[in-house]
């Protein structure tokens, strides 16, 4: 018998431990050199993240009410527990949000994907780099790897999977339909890793790494030192899940065929795709040459969402309706409210201070490789990108800096990580229901490959990235 008590949206069961673990550290004394207050929001922060693990409510509703417990408690006032809402980098990733409505609104996001099929379609591994492609054209503006993969890959993948009768439940998963859904899988966490604007928790470990290290990632930045080893890992993966989950199909004519009487039925580009891909090329101009000019990466946004409302690719009925972008408003806000806060009051530097001693038992480069390895593998513990981004990213740069690792370097490698560890679970990332609940996939396969990827990737990001970061002036 199910022991859960759920009304609606809430499950009693759940939240009640999510109270109880608050409670049990708030009425533990505050250790020696850390004040009562630091230790107050400590025991919020934790109850919070708890409750983002295990989802008693939903995360804007989790925020809502550590923001309301801080102020009830006197933790912090009013004023201190809003000002996450003023921060420039959670409207970045909001408008990017706003901005990602277009792609799929106008149709542009498909019309990309089905040139991409047309073009290296004819062979199932061509079509699975497609698929790859479409999704790294599409990642610079669409923070919500989700919408993104769940939205428009995974559609045409499905209906080109059951066009060569590949279907889920009847034997012939292994035809197209295994292989495609596991590759594009992979590949979007990828892409995710190479922009701060592909995945909604990249700007938290910007702001993050901002007020413990005092270091700023910049857009073109995050971008620059991603390139090298994201594109050599988008190279590789499919290789990989080709030779160890070979489709049963190797030739697929008919995909470039169907792509392009699909690109038929759509017509020529409309006038709203022009402006689209006009407002992108601008966005990206923006965010990797703007500060030259005094133009940040929030304001270069704005910019672009201005001229789609003028245009009016988007209207304020489309802004009214994103859900996704005001939902993570608030959870980015309160998140990003904690964080620095527990920086100011001395948490972090006190934990940081606690951990240095083990952690210059090491050299600054074995503590940083050990410890992002730690880092990565225990995201098996987590359902969440943004869970596990604010448990643990700040402890873990704080403990590596501590070992005298470079800062900017040691927050990079964890930033890429933060996004590349989706690929090992069918639940540690936004995208990986849509996928795996398809069918196509069983769930010891899933996890098996996804260990292998993992592997490749802390090779790749850490070996030819190490290289590249080396070149760059990052160590």
């Amino acid at each position: 018998m199910s022991t859960e008590i759920k009304t609606g949206e809430v499950n009693w069961r759940s939240l009640l431990i999510c109270v109880a673990i608050g409670l049990a550290l708030w009425f533990v004394p505050a250790p020696g050199g850390l004040d009562a207050e630091a230790w107050h929001l400590f025991s919020i922060f934790v109850a919070t993240i708890v409750a983002l693990v295990i989802k008693p409510v939903p995360m804007g509703s989790t925020a809502i009410i550590a923001l309301t417990l801080i102020v009830l408690t006197k933790t912090l006032t009013l004023e201190q527990s809003l000002s996450g809402f003023q921060n420039t980098t959670i409207w970045l990733i909001v408008i990017a949000f706003f901005i990602s409505r277009g792609f799929i609104k106008t149709g542009l996001g498909t019309r990309i994907a089905y040139i991409f099929v047309r073009l290296f379609g004819k062979k199932t591994l061509g079509l699975s780099y497609s698929m790859l492609f479409s999704d790294l054209i599409l990642a610079p503006a669409m923070p919500s790897n989700t919408a993104r993969a769940g939205g428009i890959i995974f559609p045409i993948i499905r209906s080109l999977s059951e066009t060569y009768e590949s279907r889920a439940g009847d034997g012939t998963e292994r035809r197209v339909g295994a292989f495609l859904t596991k590759v594009s899988f992979q590949g979007d966490m990828i892409t995710s890793a190479m922009f701060v604007t592909a995945m909604a928790a990249n700007p938290l470990a910007v702001q993050i790494t901002q007020d413990i290290t005092g270091e700023t990632i910049t857009w073109g930045g995050w971008a620059l030192a991603a390139i090298v080893p994201g594109l050599i890992s988008l190279i590789i993966i499919p290789l990989v899940i080709y030779k160890l989950y070979p489709p049963e199909l190797k030739e697929t004519p008919e995909a470039a065929d169907i792509a392009g009487r699909k690109l038929k039925e759509m017509g020529p580009l409309k006038r709203e795709e022009k402006f689209m891909i006009g407002v992108f090329l601008l966005l990206l101009t923006l965010w990797i040459f703007g500060t030259n000019f005094g133009i940040n990466a929030t304001t270069s946004a704005f910019v672009g969402l201005c001229v789609l409302l003028l245009t009016q690719v988007l209207t304020w009925s489309d802004i009214k309706k994103e859900e996704g972008a005001w939902d993570t408003l608030v959870w980015f806000a309160v998140l990003v409210m904690m964080a620095s806060y527990l920086n100011e009051l001395g948490m972090i530097p006190w934990f940081s201070g606690l951990m240095q001693e083990s952690a210059t038992q090491l050299s600054w480069m074995a503590a940083l490789i050990v410890l992002a390895i730690v880092y990565f593998y225990s995201h098996y513990f987590f359902a969440s990108n943004t869970a596990h981004v604010s448990a643990m990213y700040a402890a873990f740069l704080s403990v590596i800096v501590a070992a005298g690792a470079p800062p900017l370097l040691s927050a990079l490698i964890l930033a890429f990580f933060s996004n590349l560890f989706g690929c090992l679970t069918h639940y540690g990332a936004g995208p990986a229901p849509v996928f795996f609940g398809s069918g196509y996939v069983s769930q010891q396969k899933w996890w098996m490959l996804g260990f292998i990827i993992s592997i490749i990737h802390i090779i790749v990001w850490i070996g030819a990235g190490g290289l590249w970061w080396k070149l760059l002036g990052l160590w």
